[in-house]
């Protein structure tokens, strides 16, 4: 109860890391609401798999630009104030989607969306890095990331529920209401993130060639993007895959329920163990345990089977997930997460990219069960590049 609950004079009141847990998890209800019908909403316009592909992928490139720019702006601005304003802009763009029947505006309000989503998740990361304790980081991470799969197992069923009740896009109207709920919470939370650097780094290229100069930072970026990549086959793919096979919102609501329950389970309990043994073993046993099933997925064509396996993958997501931003500010030095970890960051866009691009391409040529081979080779590469990871120990640290 200490992570959660201290005293304060005799009363108890809630630790920072769980205020950041509620407000990442009501944040997360909208994230989640929205993921499971976004697909879906891109394909009533674009009415291809393999251009919804391809059009999320060009996002992607503008979110990996965007992250780079921002630097200074992370590096300067109160990281609280940040987070609170990117909420706000969000519940606009979400509020246009909702009323939205034209493809301009969508192509529009999606570019400024993406764009202002590397100010949010990076103000947000590092707030959590700068509530937490040396010793404590993968602990609150995967608090944090507990709390946060709450949302992806309640959110997808809410969305499932009024997209098949009501219609698709009330559902961005619910993500808006979550939106403005997370920002009272934030405000009248006493949460500061005035923490920073004096000396701003301007220069893109030079922020972009200093963080891939270090072999321990791409290792990291790597590893991190590998979590993305995995779950743009579970939340891009198969829900469209699933309705092109006759099942309902509702039904891939469910789905995505089942997909968060283990994460919810077992992530606060594997990065405790990240803590006390490193994180090259909790990295290895996640991604092989990932790339195993994704093979097995592969030889079925029984679609609640497959569904099936892939919530069992939860469980070595659940090892992976919120360790490796853990691992991430574990090798970083004194500051430089004020620099490098909006950088960091572009490991989810380039996760989204390889994701997207890599399976559009396949569905070009190969039938859609080929997507779990290629998926599964993804996870395999990532856990050979496991054996590459320095050994970390936060119990070990002072």
């Amino acid at each position: 109860m200490g992570v959660l609950v201290k005293k304060q004079r005799g009363v108890p009141h809630l630790t920072g890391i769980a205020k950041l847990s509620i407000v990442g998890m009501i944040v997360s209800l909208s994230a989640a609401a929205m993921n499971t019908i976004w697909a879906i909403y891109l394909d009533s316009f674009l009415n291809n798999t393999v251009y919804v592909g391809l059009f999320s992928s060009l996002l992607t490139v503008i979110a990996i630009v965007a992250h780079f720019a921002f630097i200074p702006v992370i590096e300067k601005a109160d990281k609280a104030k940040l987070f609170s304003s990117s909420l706000l802009l969000f519940i606009l763009f979400y509020l246009v989607f909702t009323f939205n029947q034209s493809f301009t505006v969508l192509v529009i309000v999606a570019i400024l969306m993406t764009i202002f989503l590397s100010l949010r998740v990076a103000s947000f990361g590092i707030l959590v890095r700068d509530t937490s304790s040396q010793k404590g980081l993968s602990r609150n991470e995967g608090m944090v990331y507990t709390f946060m799969n709450v949302a992806f197992v309640i959110g997808p069923l809410l969305a499932g529920f009024i997209a098949a009740r009501y219609n698709l896009r009330w559902v961005f109207a619910l993500s808006a209401f979550f939106l403005f709920i997370g920002f009272l919470i934030l405000k009248f939370s006493g949460i500061k993130g005035d923490k920073g650097k004096k000396k701003l780094d301007r220069n893109i290229y030079k922020n972009f060639t200093d963080f891939f100069k270090s072999k321990d930072r791409v290792i990291a970026y790597l590893l991190g993007s590998g979590v993305t990549i995995w779950w743009i086959l579970i939340y891009l793919f198969m829900p469209l895959h699933m309705i092109r096979n006759g099942f309902t919102e509702l039904a891939i609501g469910y789905f995505l329920f089942a997909i968060a329950v283990p994460l919810i389970i077992f992530e606060y309990v594997f990065s405790k163990t990240a803590g006390k043994i490193g994180f090259r073993k909790i990295f290895k046993i996640g991604y092989l345990l990932t790339a195993i099933i994704a093979l097995a997925c592969f030889f079925f064509t029984n679609l609640y089977i497959v569904a099936a396996l892939l919530v069992l993958a939860s469980i070595g997501l659940a090892m992976i997930e919120p360790t490796t931003e853990a691992y991430f500010f574990d090798i970083l030095k004194g500051k430089e997460r004020y620099r490098f970890y909006s950088p960091y960051g572009t490991a989810l866009d380039f996760g989204n990219l390889v994701g997207k691009v890599s399976g559009s391409i396949l569905l070009i040529f190969l039938p859609f069960r080929f997507i779990f081979i290629l998926f599964s080779i993804w996870m395999f590469l990532l856990f050979l590049l496991s054996f590459k990871t320095k050994r970390i120990v936060e119990s070990r640290r002072k």
